[in-house]
């Protein structure tokens, strides 16, 4: 890792001083560290997770790396250590955290993004996740962060909160469809990769009770896409598994490249950027429903509250429960098939805490969740019925009604494989 390290700080700096090729130059003269340089220059090529140099662990310690993951993607006793599976590896991480000669790393896509800003003709936009408050630092106002993201030379910041509201609109509506008897219960197919990943690789039996739903994040890449067809998306959150999801087959091409929050802190320090020093340039577009869902019960919260708006007189009510890290999310689904659990509307989140708890998050998740609330009883419109913005973007993607979610489309469906 100290190999590793070590070229990762010299790329970015010559990156700075526009000496990148020569640097990229030098470090294959002196033929080391290929591997590390061949992953950071093309992390679309590469695994979620990248491993560097073979492990020195015993058999049994290496059966205790595959052990530790939840979907079977770590293969132990193979020659020169373990390996992990891209095609189950959905990027939880614990693998990374687990690992004590420190021989795994969380792939980064910096040196592809910097590439994409300066080269790149057309429009390229900065999707950021609705846990972005407060993580860098508690100065920093959207308003300001999307001054420093255009100074950084992206042509704009969109959050993705926004989607998170047309989300919360279809599973609510999905709810009020399905829901036809006090035995019928709804999975949230919203927002979190690791929770859909379980429920498809561990229990896809429940998969027919899971609406076909994209992610907010797919959703904001699929329009951008189609308002901007050439526009180069940037997605920007505290989660590893958001770059497996960006590759699944059924979705990929919406999201181009997704950061962390560490990868875009890195950035701010070597482009000298302080987002506390930008002038502000405030869109206040999303609502409360869409800034909840980064921390755990805002997702089942807001599509409650949206049920209730739609069908007030409604006999069957939504009961909702929510679970966050994997072990409890288990826990969940065991007590769901064995017909223990008396909600009809079931929420999981991989970390604990929600999205404030990701492995990638800068703030500490307790922090990270009272700002979340605060945004989001900050918003000026409490769910996305209220949200006139809503109304405004389906209209302009050729949904005549909000009914029209209903419909399959090439937006917000997805078609689970």
């Amino acid at each position: 890792m100290a190999a590793f390290e070590e070229i990762y700080q010299r790329l970015l700096k010559a990156d700075m001083q526009g000496k990148s090729a020569q640097e990229i130059e030098k470090i294959k003269k002196e033929r080391e560290g290929l591997a590390e340089l061949d992953c950071l220059l093309h992390p679309e090529k590469q695994p979620v997770i990248w491993k560097f140099g073979n492990c020195e662990c015993s058999p049994e310690e290496q059966q205790g790396c595959a052990d530790e993951c939840a979907f079977d993607a770590i293969c132990a006793g193979m020659e020169g250590g373990i390996r992990i599976d891209p095609r189950v590896c959905v990027g939880c991480c614990a693998c990374v955290d687990h690992c004590k000669d420190k021989r795994l790393t969380a792939s980064k896509d910096i040196m592809a993004v910097l590439k994409a800003l300066r080269e790149t003709k057309g429009l390229v936009y900065a999707l950021i996740a609705p846990a972005f408050l407060g993580q860098f630092e508690a100065e920093v106002t959207p308003g300001k962060l999307r001054g420093a993201f255009k100074k950084m030379g992206f042509d704009g910041m969109i959050e993705v909160a926004l989607f998170a509201d047309i989300l919360t609109l279809k599973e609510a509506l999905e709810f009020d469809h399905n829901i036809a008897s006090e035995s019928d219960y709804q999975l949230t197919s919203c927002c979190c990769p690791m929770w859909i990943a379980m429920i498809r690789k561990i229990y896809h039996e429940l998969m027919p009770h899971v609406p076909g739903s994209v992610s907010p994040m797919v959703a904001c890449g699929r329009t951008i896409k189609v308002l901007h067809p050439d526009a180069v998306t940037v997605f920007i959150g505290p989660c590893i598994a958001k770059k497996a999801e960006a590759r699944e087959a059924d979705i990929a091409g919406a999201v181009d490249y997704v950061l962390t929050f560490e990868e875009v802190r890195d950035i701010f320090a070597a482009l000298e950027i302080d987002p506390r020093d930008m002038e502000e340039s405030y869109k206040d577009h999303s609502s409360r429903a869409g800034r909840i869902y980064a921390r755990s019960g805002g997702v089942s919260e807001a599509v409650k509250e949206a049920v209730e708006r739609l069908s007030p007189t409604r006999e069957i009510v939504v009961r909702t429960q929510h679970a966050d890290g994997v072990p409890a999310c288990k826990a969940m689904i065991n007590g769901i098939l064995a017909g223990e659990t008396g909600a009809n509307f079931y929420e999981g989140m991989g970390c604990v805490g929600g999205c404030v708890g990701g492995p990638k998050a800068i703030l500490d998740r307790e922090e990270g969740k009272e700002n979340v609330d605060d945004y989001g009883n900050g918003a000026t419109y409490a769910t996305p019925i209220d949200n006139p913005y809503v109304v405004e973007l389906l209209k302009r993607l050729g949904f005549e009604t909000v009914e029209d979610l209903l419909c399959e489309s090439d937006i917000f469906t997805r078609r689970f494989q």
